[in-house]
């Protein structure tokens, strides 16, 4: 990977923490939900046909959304480095009766581990990034995994929110208080909390590490990296409700009510490698 040995280690507890949520995570109501909810109409219009294509999902976990893509025809592989997160992907697309190929490794060893294949969309995002400690080695993985002319999609939490906290924790009030850093530099970020997202509490879980990106380092990164950008989308509404007085969308899904200050909470990049 050519990390450090220090940052090797905090990867390794990450992918430790993984494999004793994913049970978890594959039996929770937090999960039981049709593929097609996690994905907002906007990622169809930007990702165009899928048919025939094949595409990625890097950093797939449960591979609840990666179903989705062979749905709609497309050659699908997803990769992760929780061998039980794939063990109850490998389940939910056999229950879910689609073709989807399922990887283990670690993300900064995507290339080698997919044996030199190329895809036309690499799409990644949605608690993804947060788990990069080098965005740039990861720029280039992703660039290698690209056809000329193949695009990155990434769909994420946007940086405001992983400040803001994108799980309430004990006492939160419910108010919009900045709890961690927007921008990068500070190195990891250690977690400790025994609850998971699901709102479970996992037996054994050790301490996580996350690393923040701020949108200006990650743009920067990909266009020195030789993408190039199109679009840039900031959106308002979320899969899940972050604080207690956000109202339902007919979707489904969360945005703050309209007497509270409009904030980004996803966003949505597609960078292409240029022909």
């Amino acid at each position: 990977m050519g990390l450090e040995a220090d940052v090797l280690r905090m990867v390794a507890a990450n992918e430790a923490d993984w494999d004793a949520r994913a049970a978890l995570h594959a039996a929770s109501e937090f999960y039981d939900r049709p593929a097609d909810f996690w994905f907002a109409e906007y990622e169809w219009e930007d990702l165009g046909e899928l048919e025939g294509r094949d595409i990625v999902h890097l950093q797939c976990h449960l591979g609840t959304e990666t179903i989705a893509f062979a749905r709609r025809g497309a050659r699908t592989v997803g990769l992760d480095l929780s061998a039980k997160s794939l063990e109850e992907a490998r389940r939910i697309a056999a229950a879910a009766e689609v073709d989807v190929e399922y990887v283990y490794a670690n993300v900064y060893d995507a290339a080698e581990a997919l044996q030199g294949r190329q895809f036309d969309v690499v799409y990644t995002g949605k608690g993804a990034l947060c788990y990069l400690p080098d965005l740039r080695s990861w720029a280039e993985v992703v660039h290698a995994l690209l056809k000329p002319g193949g695009s990155l999609y990434i769909v994420e939490f946007h940086p405001l929110l992983n400040a803001l906290g994108p799980v309430a924790q004990p006492g939160d009030t419910g108010a919009l208080t900045i709890r961690k850093d927007y921008l990068e530099g500070r190195g990891s970020i250690a977690l400790d909390s025994t609850f998971t997202y699901t709102g479970d509490q996992v037996p054994g879980r050790q301490r996580s590490y996350e690393w923040m990106h701020g949108l200006g380092e990650l743009i920067t990164t990909l266009a020195t990296t030789g993408f190039h950008l199109t679009s840039l989308r900031e959106s308002e509404v979320l899969q899940w409700p972050r604080w207690p007085t956000m109202d339902q969308t007919p979707e489904g899904w969360y945005r703050l009510p309209a007497d509270a200050p409009r904030i980004p909470l996803l966003f949505a990049l597609k960078a292409t490698r240029p022909d």
